[in-house]
């Protein structure tokens, strides 16, 4: 649990993440508090990932002391687990956009000075959770495991098919899904969340921008949580009292 925030200082913006052990105390306004400090104390300097952040000097303590009081104070173990910098130049701009508090946080940097279409995009980020700008970033080898997969698939299609189909046909079959596949991955391709009629890509050309780069943090993502069997836990619980 916990909750992510951005914080910027000019031309440098950083998005970051504190981890709480319950939703209840991510909502408690000594932890509020806490975030908003790490979040300036990290903007105003230039450390670039979440080692250098708890190294940070405040008023004679570390960073990461600082939040070990915290911890003390409101009663559960907090930390800090992601911290990324995007720096920018003066024909930049940041879009911010934050979810339930905080549960998403996303951060959009545009080539352009439109604030408004950088604000939009950083929205649609939160709603649409693309992986890519464009397909141009995607990996060579997520390309072909993806094929891979999309051709087993279309191999057993066929062979179950009354009509099989000839293995050129198949072959196209899988690119036409290949490309329907990406496309839901990618920002520019997407239809975007304010108006689906047309993309992202469509909608930031007509605002005179484009899409620089865009980093999404959402709340315990990659964190395996304990899955609790309630039930369980009671009957063996009543079983150990007997």
């Amino acid at each position: 649990e916990g909750l992510c925030s951005f914080a910027f200082n000019g031309n440098s913006a950083v998005v970051f993440e504190v981890n709480s052990e319950t939703d209840f105390v991510a909502q408690n306004e000594k932890f509020v508090t806490l975030i908003n400090n790490v979040g300036e104390v990290i903007a105003n300097s230039d450390a670039q990932c979440t080692d250098c952040a708890l190294a940070l000097d405040v008023n004679g303590k570390t960073l990461n002391e600082v939040i070990l009081e915290a911890s003390g104070t409101i009663g559960e173990k907090l930390s800090l687990r992601r911290v990324q910098r995007v720096v920018k130049t003066d024909e930049q701009t940041f879009g911010f956009y934050k979810h339930q508090g905080g549960r998403i946080v996303t951060l959009t940097l545009l080539n352009g000075t439109n604030a408004e279409c950088a604000k939009d995009v950083a929205m649609h980020v939160a709603a649409s959770s693309p992986k890519y700008v464009s397909n141009d970033e995607i990996p060579a080898e997520e390309i072909a495991k993806e094929r891979e997969i999309l051709l087993a698939q279309a191999l057993n299609e066929n062979a179950e098919s009354a009509k099989p189909k000839p293995q050129q046909i198949i072959e196209k079959m899988v690119e036409g899904r290949l490309v329907k596949n990406f496309k839901e991955i990618c920002l520019f391709d997407q239809p975007f969340v304010k108006n689906p009629d047309q993309t992202v890509a469509a909608y930031v050309k007509s605002n005179g921008c484009e899409v620089a780069s865009f980093l999404r943090l959402a709340v315990g993502e990659g964190i395996e949580k304990e899955v609790v069997d309630f039930a369980a836990e009671v009957a063996a619980q009543a079983g150990l009292n007997k």
